[in-house]
């Protein structure tokens, strides 16, 4: 939300949320504060800002550890979104770091050879469902923007502690416990699991001197050195011979990617300024849209958790969604009618379905103005 904010930097991309410089009062330290999904990524992080790094910086940094204390989570082999926000410019910027599909990619990869969806497992598990990786490019491109210190200064907290170790938390130990496939593969099976075939518990420390390696080549080279060199074609090596589901990714799909800018998403909810990331993303819109329908109900007067609150966003929700089942897609292949979605008008008359002493059960698709029902045929660009 921008509004009267003490922060004049504010970065946020995939589990990380860093906000820099702010002054306490004249004359007084600035301050910073960093939040992730593990300590070991907020240090990293706080330590860029304490160096007088950018909040660009320290979600870079940050980034980088995740990808090897939350590898189920995050990291360099998947994608991202990025909004930043500078007070001094009033101005949010959006980076889009999706991972995309593979040029060969086909309508019926996930369709058993009778035309029946694959199962879940029998889908994600292998290299078909790997896409190009969208992180580093992101990040290069921030950096870029918004970066102070060296890139291969925020690369350092990664690489101590790959190469000195960490002990394996709760919640990765439960995520390597219920990955049914995990195993399946190599090197994740000697990685992850114990000579008998048992999660590692947590409290173990667990060393990765390969990925040390790795992250040395990027932060001397650059991303160029992932997506163009030998890194890209080992990546490529093990998608397209995985022993289950074997990959279509070509070396080009690497090559050619590019990150990119788009317009922030904003639209006023009360007296905030919301600005949220615009499609490919769903949630943006989709955010936006149970703001919009919110609006018209006190939610002031009700506790925060209360039996009502939850039943007036539930119902919300249940109405974005169904519109974001029909109406949302990549803007670079079908039309999304972003602004008929988040019209007052139409926002307003999707609230008055909502009662406050009932639910609706299953919401379906509205009729935004100017698009016709028939968009839902899913008209390519």
């Amino acid at each position: 939300m921008v509004g009267k904010s003490p922060w004049r930097y504010v970065a946020s991309v995939g589990a990380v949320l860093v906000l820099g410089a702010c002054a306490s009062g004249p004359g007084l330290p600035q301050r910073h504060m960093i939040s992730t999904a593990n300590g070991h990524a907020t240090a990293a992080g706080l330590e860029m800002l304490r160096a007088g790094g950018s909040a660009i910086d320290a979600a870079i940094a940050a980034q980088l550890v995740l990808t090897l204390v939350e590898p189920q989570s995050s990291g360099i082999g998947g994608g991202a979104f990025l909004l930043h926000y500078n007070a001094d410019a009033r101005h949010v910027e959006a980076y889009d770091g999706r991972e995309t599909a593979p040029r060969a990619a086909r309508a019926n990869m996930f369709l058993t050879p009778s035309g029946d969806p694959l199962k879940h497992l029998d889908a994600v598990a292998g290299g078909k469902s790997v896409g190009v990786p969208g992180v580093l490019r992101l990040m290069e491109a921030a950096h870029h923007d918004h970066g102070k210190l060296d890139w291969a200064r925020l690369f350092r907290p990664a690489i101590a502690l790959a190469d000195d170790g960490f002990e394996i938390s709760p919640r990765l130990h439960r995520s390597i416990r219920i990955a049914k496939r995990l195993k399946d593969f190599e090197p994740a099976r000697q990685y992850f699991f114990t000579p008998g075939g048992e999660p590692k518990p947590a409290g173990v420390l667990l060393t990765n001197p390969e990925f040390a390696d790795t992250l040395r080549r990027i932060a001397s080279g650059g991303a160029d050195s992932f997506y163009g060199g030998a890194i890209g074609r080992d990546i490529i090596q093990t998608v397209r011979s995985a022993p289950r589901n074997v990959g279509t990714m070509r070396f080009i799909d690497l090559t050619r990617y590019s990150a990119k800018k788009r317009e922030a998403l904003c639209r006023n909810y009360r007296r905030w300024r919301v600005c949220t990331m615009p499609p490919p993303t769903s949630g943006g819109v989709t955010t936006l849209q149970i703001l919009g329908m919110l609006e018209r109900f006190d939610l002031a007067s009700l506790n925060p958790g209360s039996v009502q609150a939850v039943h007036l966003i539930s119902e919300a929700s249940r109405l974005a969604y169904a519109d974001r089942a029909l109406y949302l897609a990549d803007p670079d292949f079908v039309r999304v009618p972003v602004d008929a979605l988040l019209s007052k008008t139409y926002l307003s008359k999707r609230a008055g379905l909502i009662s406050t002493e009932r639910t609706m059960g299953k919401a379906t698709a509205g009729n935004p103005p100017d698009i016709g029902r028939e968009w839902g045929s899913g008209e390519a660009l």
